[in-house]
């Protein structure tokens, strides 16, 4: 690394750049005390899991930091830093607990934009025998909450505005696909929600859309997803985007009512993602088929897999039913404070 470029990224640390960026940290700190407050005051309890992990994660497009356990005999282990706590606090309700949280950082490689850090602070909680609505209550109740902590009326970023005391909006993942992209989402998926990537790409060409040499449903989706209707979520009031496809919800169970669609859902403000929940998948033996497919197709895009947690998988046949979100907490204090990058809200950014 160069001198010049150490010294940019390092820049944080001056004492004139840190003056300018304290008052944010500072309600940083008050959203986080309050945020603490509301966890507690609703009687979860505040657990602490640790980083290091034999699985990361098993979704194919979250990417980890990679490392090694050196044992006492020299020998070293392959070991992974989190993308999320979930299959150790999953574990935890399995164990009894019925109420947890856990606000701690995480990282995910690959990933850095205005929006994007590689290691950063994840909120995620959980609660036992209750379905997400009551966790979507939560997360609006947090939003509020940030906001009246740094006594604004409005959630900003950039040129956009979300007010979280409005009713928020509750939009279906095929509806907003419809709305914002003229596509027909289920008409390219099979009753049992089995996708083909052949009929979006067709869709799209009809649309005047382009379409990438990848063809694949799910690439498609995001696609989709990213350019054509999370830019327009979020504006005005919160959106609760809902039920999404089953084939990209590797961890939600499936909607009683439409196996084509999992009981899994986004709340967006300022076309921002703030949160990612579920009704927790408990079946064992469909989450590992799950597993299985999403590592395929990791390896299919990017030539690697992480190995399976069977320690996860067995705790599925104790945990109760139950539903749990994941929360980005830097990406809250953002909004809260009209910080126009996720650095701004950081003590100390990661130096790049």
């Amino acid at each position: 690394m160069s001198h010049s470029k150490s010294l940019q990224a390092s820049a944080w640390w001056t004492p004139s750049v840190h003056a300018d960026r304290r008052p944010i940290l500072m309600a940083r700190n008050r959203i986080e005390a309050a945020v603490r407050g509301y966890l507690a005051g609703a009687d979860f309890v505040l657990v602490d899991p640790p980083g290091l992990q034999r699985s990361p994660g098993n979704e194919t497009h979250l990417h980890a930091f990679g490392t090694q356990m050196i044992g006492n005999d020299g020998v070293g282990e392959p070991m992974y830093l989190h993308t999320s706590p979930e299959f150790t606090m999953k574990k935890l309700l399995a164990a009894g607990e019925t109420r947890i949280a856990s606000l701690g950082h995480v990282w995910r490689n690959r990933e850095r934009s205005a929006l994007h850090h590689p290691e950063f602070t994840m909120l995620e909680w959980y609660r036992a025998g209750e379905a997400y609505d009551a966790i979507i209550a939560d997360c609006v109740a947090l939003l509020r909450l940030a906001a009246q902590t740094t006594g604004v009326a409005m959630l900003r970023y950039k040129s956009f505005e979300c007010d979280p005391f409005a009713e928020p909006e509750r939009l279906s993942m095929v509806d907003a696909f419809a709305r914002y992209a003229g596509i027909d989402l289920f008409a390219s998926m099979d009753a049992d929600g089995v996708t083909d990537g052949d009929v979006l790409a067709q869709q799209m060409l009809e649309l005047g859309m382009a379409v990438p040499i990848d063809r694949s449903w799910s690439y498609l989706f995001s696609l989709i997803l990213t350019d054509k209707v999370e830019p327009q979520l979020g504006m005005g009031r919160i959106t609760v985007l809902d039920r999404y496809p089953a084939a990209e919800a590797a961890l939600a169970r499936r909607a009683s009512d439409d196996r084509r669609v999992s009981e899994r859902f986004e709340l967006y403000a300022c076309g921002v993602e703030l949160a990612n929940g579920f009704d927790e998948l408990t079946d064992a033996d469909e989450q590992r088929t799950r597993f299985i497919a999403e590592m395929a197709e990791k390896e299919r895009i990017y030539g690697e897999r992480y190995p399976i947690d069977e320690d996860f998988l067995a705790a599925l046949a104790l945990m109760p039913e139950a539903s749990g979100v994941a929360l980005g907490f830097d990406r809250l204090v953002m909004l809260a404070t009209a910080a126009p990058r996720i650095e701004a809200v950081l003590w100390a950014p990661v130096a790049q």
